[in-house]
C-alpha cells in the first residue's frame, strides 16, 4: 500500500518562479521523496487465502463469547470509557485546529475605531525671536490652543476614525491552501484515532473479564487442592497414631497443604485488583460495580477467519492513522517550500475620518478610502525557511518509515495471532489429558494409602503432579482465549473502508458546519 498523493499538484506558476526565488533566497528545493512501495503478501502463512467479510464490531463481537454479562460490560464500556471520550474531546480540537490552519484562506476583516487627542507642546512648535522668545505671527488666538506666560502655545489635535479594514495575501503558491488540507487531514487523523481506542478499549475489557473468570477457576482449584491435600494428610495422621506413618510422613504432607494454602492469597488479590481495573475502563468507581463473573470454561470460543492481508490493511484504522498522517505532512512540505515564493498582501480601508467628532458622520468628505498591495520577497533570513522545511521534509520521512512499520506490525500482529489461537488450542488438548491421567493416578494414589501400600514420595509427588497441570490447563485457557482478542484487534475490530469514508465524510461536514453568525 502506498499513501495518496495530495489531491493537487504543483501550480505552473511554482514552477516558472522556482529558479529566481531559489537564487535570491540561497535555496535548495529539491525533494527526493522516500519510496513506500510495500505490497502486501498473498496470504498468511497461519491461514488459508480466502476472502473474508470484517470482523464483527465491538459489540457483536462480545456476543460470539456466549456471556450475557460480558456483552454488557463491553457496551457500558463504549459509552462511558474516559479513554474514549477523550479521544472525542481530541476530535473536536482537531475540527478547531483545522479551521484555524484555514483562516489564511479568507480575507481578515476588522472594525477600526480611533478616538485620539494628541497635545504637542509649544515649545516644539512655535519659532521665537532671541529677544522676545516667541513669534509675533503665531499670536492668533485658536481653540485648539493654550499660551502660556512666555508667549510659547501648546496645541491639541484630534482624530477620529470609524471603519473597517481588511487584509489579504492572494494564495499564488498555495501556502495557505497546503496549511488548511493539512489541518483537515488531522482531523480525519484524530477520528482514526478515536477508533483505534475503541477496538483497544473493547479488547482490554475482553481480557479483564477473562482474567477474572480465570482467577475465579484457579481459586476453585487451589480450595479443591486444599481439601484434597488435608483429607491426605488426616489419612497419614490416622496412619500415625496406629504407628504405620512416621513424623517425616506428616511433615511432606503438611507442606504439600501449607503450599496448596499459599496460593490462595495472590488469586485473591489478582481477582480483585482485576475487577477493580475492570471498573475503570467502564468509567467507574470500584465500589460502585458488581461483577458476578462465572468459569471460563462456560464460555464459547469464536470462530474467526482472518481473510487476505491486503484485506486486513484496509480493516485497520491504526493503518489508516499513519497513512492520513503521511499525506498530511506532505502538504505540510508543500507549505514550507511555498513560503520560498514572493507572497502579495492586499490591505485596504473604509471608513470616515475627522479632526472633530462632529464632522466625523456629517460630512461626505469624511470618507477616507485606502488601498495597498505589498509584495514581500524574502531574500535572506539566516536560513530559517531552509531550516524549515528541511525539517518538514526530515518529518515525512520520519512518517513515511512509521507507516511501513505500521503495515508490517498490523500483518505480524495478525500472524502472531493466529500462531497463538492454534499453539494455545494444542496445549489446551494436552494438558486435557494430562489433567486426566494425573487425576486418575491419584485416585489410585489415595486408595493404595488407605491399604498402606505406598511411600509418601510417590503420594506427593502424584498430588503435585495433579495440582500443577490443573493450574497449567486454566493458564492455558486464559492463553486461547486472550489470543481470540488479539486476532480481533489485529483485524481491525469490525474496521473497515466504509467506515473510512464515513468518518471522512464526518470530518468534512464538521469543517462545513455553521461556524455561528459572528464574526
Amino acid at each position: 500500500m502506498t499513501a495518496p498523493a495530495p489531491s493537487r499538484s504543483f501550480r505552473p506558476a511554482l514552477a516558472a518562479a522556482a529558479t529566481l526565488a531559489a537564487a535570491l533566497a540561497g535555496c535548495d528545493l529539491e525533494w527526493d521523496k522516500p519510496d513506500l512501495s510495500a505490497p502486501p503478501p498473498a496470504r498468511f502463512i497461519e491461514a488459508k487465502p480466502h476472502p473474508q467479510p470484517p470482523i464483527s464490531g465491538g459489540r457483536d463481537f462480545a456476543v460470539k463469547f456466549g456471556s450475557k454479562e460480558l456483552t454488557g460490560l463491553v457496551e457500558r464500556a463504549l459509552d462511558d470509557n474516559l479513554d474514549i471520550a477523550a479521544a472525542i474531546a481530541r476530535i473536536t480540537q482537531a475540527d478547531a485546529q483545522a479551521r484555524i490552519s484555514s483562516a489564511a484562506q479568507w480575507p481578515s476583516v476588522s472594525m477600526t475605531n480611533i478616538a485620539r487627542t494628541t497635545r504637542t507642546p509649544g515649545t516644539t512648535i512655535n519659532v521665537g525671536s532671541a529677544s522676545g522668545g516667541f513669534n509675533p505671527a503665531t499670536t492668533s488666538s485658536s481653540s485648539s490652543t493654550s499660551t502660556s506666560s512666555s508667549g510659547f502655545r501648546a496645541r491639541n489635535f484630534g482624530f477620529f476614525q470609524l471603519g473597517l479594514t481588511a487584509s489579504y495575501e492572494v494564495d499564488f503558491w498555495g501556502k495557505n491552501e497546503d496549511a488548511s488540507m493539512a489541518g483537515r487531514i488531522l482531523a480525519n487523523v484524530s477520528r482514526f484515532d478515536r477508533d483505534v481506542v475503541e477496538i483497544s478499549t473493547v479488547a482490554a475489557v475482553l481480557n479483564a473479564y477473562f482474567q477474572v473468570l480465570t482467577a475465579q477457576d484457579r481459586l476453585r482449584i487451589a480450595r479443591q487442592n486444599v481439601t484434597i491435600a488435608q483429607q491426605v494428610m488426616d489419612a497419614i495422621n490416622a496412619r500415625l497414631e496406629v504407628g504405620v506413618a512416621t513424623v517425616l510422613d506428616t511433615s511432606q504432607q503438611l507442606t504439600i497443604l501449607a503450599q496448596q494454602q499459599a496460593t490462595i492469597p495472590p488469586l485473591e488479590q489478582t481477582l480483585r485488583q482485576t475487577r477493580n481495573n475492570l471498573a475503570v475502563l467502564l468509567g467507574q468507581t470500584p465500589e460502585s460495580m458488581t461483577i458476578r463473573g462465572g468459569s471460563l470454561t462456560r464460555l464459547s470460543f469464536p470462530r474467526i477467519a482472518p481473510g487476505l492481508p491486503s484485506e486486513v490493511l484496509l480493516r485497520r484504522p491504526d493503518v489508516a492513522e499513519a497513512e492520513a498522517r503521511l499525506v498530511s505532512q506532505e502538504f505540510s512540505v508543500l507549505q514550507a517550500r511555498a513560503a520560498f515564493f514572493p507572497s502579495l498582501t492586499l490591505t485596504s480601508l473604509y471608513g470616515f475620518q475627522s479632526a472633530l467628532l462632529s464632522t466625523l458622520l456629517l460630512r461626505p468628505d469624511a470618507i477616507a478610502i485606502q488601498l495597498a498591495g505589498t509584495i514581500t520577497q524574502p531574500v535572506f533570513d539566516g536560513w530559517n525557511l531552509q531550516g524549515q522545511y528541511d525539517l518538514q521534509k526530515g518529518r515525512y520521512s520520519e512518517l513515511a518509515a512509521l507507516y511501513r512499520k505500521q503495515i508490517l506490525t498490523a500483518l505480524s500482529d495478525t500472524e502472531n495471532a493466529l500462531i497463538a489461537i492454534r499453539e494455545t488450542d494444542r496445549q489446551m488438548k494436552f494438558l486435557s489429558v494430562a489433567v486426566t491421567a494425573a487425576r486418575r493416578a491419584l485416585e489410585a494414589a489415595e486408595m493404595t494409602l488407605r491399604e498402606g501400600t505406598i511411600d509418601i514420595v510417590t503420594l506427593a509427588q502424584t498430588q503435585t503432579s495433579y495440582f500443577q497441570t490443573q493450574e497449567q490447563l486454566a493458564i492455558a485457557r486464559l492463553s486461547h482465549f486472550q489470543a481470540a482478542t488479539s486476532l480481533y484487534q489485529a483485524l481491525g475490530g469490525g474496521w473497515g473502508p466504509t467506515t473510512r469514508e464515513i468518518e471522512i465524510a464526518r470530518s468534512n461536514a464538521a469543517y462545513e458546519a455553521d461556524r455561528g453568525p459572528w464574526p
